[in-house]
């Protein structure tokens, strides 16, 4: 039977596909959000038939994959990936299950060593054809791991793919506040009025960790905290806090004016720190002498009409107190509470995305009773009390729109050089790693600095 829809996973072995790909392409399926008429082959060198195959994934994931269903669909498929032989015999086998109308989706879950090998073979054996809309490459970061290298890789696409061919994942756009930082900012007229430095005072964007490295330690020590979060995840919700408003809502324009504020950037360099947890020495397979950081703080300024002088503190790190994601907009205080003889405190509104998505805004408010009292009063809504079932998880929602051909949550490769040009430049100030034992050292280390 000809298929309607075909997605093909290199690197199908790995822990990539098992934790994320087939659970999030299973949920798709059975909400009918995909069609039914899909086909999803699993390339590997592996001896494995599909069932053996399917078996060995349930084994790398705590979660239950769902067998029954995506034996339906998953078709594992032996391939020595560095061979372009064994691409044209696949290309064989994927025209005798296609139509003409047939989307295909090549979804690169591979280590960066090997990803213009597979590209210029995909490419060699006409699997993916330059132009054809319907025929399509994901590939996830890192997208290089510098400037320089982010250009050869990007070169190295754009001789074989047109850039409209070309899906850059990061995970973290396709998480469900992220996705609505659009939505609060340009639909509320309470807060598009006062989205500038008019209005806001400050901005922090923290991305803390409780968990260090786990089993990452060949991946994470070659990366670190810039590399891993700032680069791509931090910068890209900086974009979209800071952006301005889009001529139109269509995903060139939106990346048009993200692009700006990257383009737009400085920071201070006397702020920055670059920390290494207490122990990261002793975790397994890390060099004795790693000076790998594991945690990232600085200051940044968007030189914008809007938030010019509005400082954007970044942190991200590891071996934190707890799990926890957000964005806090302090708000100036008014002039007329500054006229109070009242401990009045600023408005601050925070837009969490880990562990939990939701909205916080603080406001004063007099404190009932006979006094003129104030207290400060927390309006909160958390996404998961308001929604009927589970949210969709990022990577549900990054590929049903490779599916539609949406590309507002992947990244165009203008934002990739902006953000390296931006890491690059950080880089260069790396000092004497800060080490730390625990979250409250860190933020005693930013107090001094800030002094």
């Amino acid at each position: 039977m000809k298929k309607d829809l075909i997605i093909t996973i290199f690197g199908s072995t790995g822990d990539l596909t098992a934790r994320k790909l087939l659970p999030a392409i299973t949920k798709l399926y059975n909400n009918e959000e995909i069609t039914d008429n899909v086909k999803v082959i699993a390339l590997g060198r592996r001896d494995y038939d599909t069932n053996s195959y399917l078996n060995a994934m349930q084994n790398l994931t705590t979660e239950n994959l769902d067998l029954t269903t995506l034996s339906t669909f998953v078709e594992y498929y032996k391939i020595q990936i560095t061979d372009v032989n064994d691409y044209h015999k696949f290309n064989d086998y994927i025209k005798s299950i296609s139509h003409t109308e047939t989307k295909h989706i090549y979804y690169l879950a591979i280590g960066p060593e090997i990803l213009a090998t597979v590209a210029k073979n995909i490419s060699e054996s006409k699997l993916i054809a330059r132009n054809n809309i319907n025929q399509v490459l994901v590939f996830e970061k890192p997208f290089g791991n510098s400037l320089e290298t982010a250009i050869q890789i990007n070169q190295m696409l754009w001789q074989y793919f047109d850039e409209t061919q070309i899906y850059r994942i990061d995970h973290y756009l396709g998480k469900e506040m992220i996705q609505n930082l659009m939505t609060v900012r340009f639909a509320n007229r309470i807060f598009e009025d006062t989205w500038s430095s008019d209005s806001i005072k400050s901005i922090k964007i923290y991305a803390k960790e409780k968990e260090g490295i786990l089993n990452r330690a060949g991946y994470y020590d070659t990366a670190g905290a810039l590399k891993d979060m700032v680069q791509s995840h931090l910068l890209q919700v900086l974009s979209l806090i800071a952006m301005d408003a889009p001529k139109e809502y269509q995903s060139e324009y939106i990346k048009d004016e993200k692009v700006n504020v990257l383009r737009n950037i400085s920071f201070d360099k006397d702020s920055i720190i670059f920390g290494q947890y207490d122990g990261y020495l002793n975790e397994a397979n890390i060099p004795a002498n790693s000076q790998t950081e594991t945690l990232v703080y600085f200051k940044a300024f968007v030189n914008t009409h809007h938030f010019r002088g509005v400082p954007f503190e970044i942190l991200t790190g590891k071996a934190l107190k707890n799990k926890e994601s957000f964005i806090e907009v302090t708000y100036h205080t008014t002039s007329e509470q500054e006229k109070w003889n009242l401990p009045v405190q600023a408005n601050k509104l925070t837009i969490k995305f880990a562990p939990y998505d939701g909205v916080d805004l603080t406001i004063n408010s007099k404190k009932p009773g006979l006094k003129d009292n104030l207290e400060v009063v927390n309006l909160s809504y958390q996404m998961a009390e308001s929604v009927q079932g589970n949210v969709p998880e990022a990577y549900e929602k990054l590929i049903l729109d490779v599916v539609d051909g949406h590309k507002t949550l992947f990244t165009r490769w203008d934002e990739i050089e902006a953000s390296w040009q931006i890491v690059d430049q950080i880089k260069q100030f790396k000092k004497d790693l800060f080490i730390y034992k625990n979250e409250d050292e860190v933020m005693e280390k930013i107090g001094s600095i800030q002094k």
